[in-house]
C-alpha cells in the first residue's frame, strides 16, 4: 500500500495543518489496519477482536464478575451481556453464582475457552509479526512500551 502522505510535498505551514500530523489520526489508521488484518486472519475461528479481549480478561482473571469486565474494558453492561452469552453458548466460558451476592455472576473460562484463546493469540501474534516487520525488535519493544505508558497515563487520569 502506498503512503499518500509525503512530508516533502508540503510547506512547513501546510504540514502543521495536515491531519497526518495528528497522533490520534495515525493511531486510528494503524488500529484499523491491525483490526482488519486480525479479522481476516481469524475469520474462520469465529471470534472478533472484542470477544477475544473479553475472553482474554476472563482467562487472566477467573472468577471476575461481569460488572468488573465491563468496568475494566469500558464496555456497556448491556453490550457485554451479548458477548458473554455468545462465549457461553460457544462453550468458552461459564457463569457461576457469587457467594453472598445473588445479583452477581462470576465468569470462568472452560478448557475449550483457554484453548481458543491460545490458538487465536498465536494467530494474532503471527500476523502482528508480519505487520511490525518494518521495525527492528528493539523498535517494536520501544513502541509497545510507549503505548503502555500512554495507556496507563490516560487510564490513571480517568480514574482520578
Amino acid at each position: 500500500m502506498r503512503n499518500t502522505f509525503e512530508q516533502d510535498k508540503f510547506s512547513e505551514a501546510d504540514a502543521d495543518r495536515s491531519i497526518e500530523t495528528l497522533f490520534g489520526y495515525n493511531l486510528k489508521r494503524a488500529y484499523m489496519i491491525f483490526r482488519d488484518d486480525f479479522r481476516h486472519g481469524v475469520e474462520g475461528a469465529g471470534i472478533s477482536p472484542r470477544t477475544m479481549t473479553v475472553l482474554g480478561l476472563i482467562v487472566d482473571c477467573p472468577q471476575i464478575t461481569q460488572s468488573d469486565v465491563a468496568r475494566q474494558l469500558g464496555i456497556e453492561r448491556s453490550g457485554l451481556v451479548a458477548i458473554i452469552d455468545d462465549l457461553e453458548q460457544g462453550g468458552l466460558v461459564r457463569r457461576e453464582a457469587v457467594p453472598g451476592d445473588r445479583r452477581s455472576q462470576a465468569l470462568l473460562p472452560t478448557p475449550q475457552g483457554r484453548q481458543k484463546l491460545e490458538n487465536t493469540m498465536a494467530q494474532a501474534r503471527a500476523r502482528e509479526e508480519q505487520l511490525l516487520a518494518v521495525f527492528s525488535p528493539q523498535e517494536q519493544a520501544q513502541f509497545l512500551d510507549l503505548l503502555h505508558r500512554l495507556r496507563r497515563s490516560c487510564e490513571n487520569d480517568t480514574q482520578a
